[in-house]
């Protein structure tokens, strides 16, 4: 099953930044691309994951799965957001270990967020 990585590009990460200047989330999505994205993972450039205070950010998600957010990350990340992600992507309900996570994924999470449940429609 693929998972999804959405990485927020508009992030200014509490920066100013000058007029035509890369924001530190299109360079975290940038870096995750040159890291190499594994197989089972789709990386998805958002215009905002609502974590503006926390630094640049990132959601993993996938269907019947928890998902996580996780943020106060730069491009020096990009490594341990693939391995973080890889681990999800093992991961049949979408929680990793503790121990198995990267140390940022262990320290950075903002949420998790339960599967939504699949309610059986009404016969009619």
């Amino acid at each position: 099953m693929t998972v999804t990585l959405h990485v927020c590009i508009t992030c200014r990460a509490g920066q100013t930044l000058a007029e035509g200047e890369v924001t530190p989330g299109k360079r975290l999505h940038g870096a995750i691309l040159d890291a190499g994205v594994p197989e089972g993972v789709t990386v998805v450039p958002v215009e905002c994951l609502s974590a503006c205070s926390q630094g640049c950010s990132v959601a993993l998600s996938a269907p019947g799965r928890w998902s996580y957010v996780y943020g106060r990350l730069s491009d020096v990340h990009a490594r341990d957001v693939i391995a973080g992600a890889t681990a999800y992507a093992a991961a049949p309900d979408g929680i990793v270990p503790w121990r198995s996570r990267p140390e940022i994924f262990r320290k950075q999470s903002l949420a998790r967020i339960p599967p939504i449940a699949v309610v059986p429609e009404a016969a009619e």
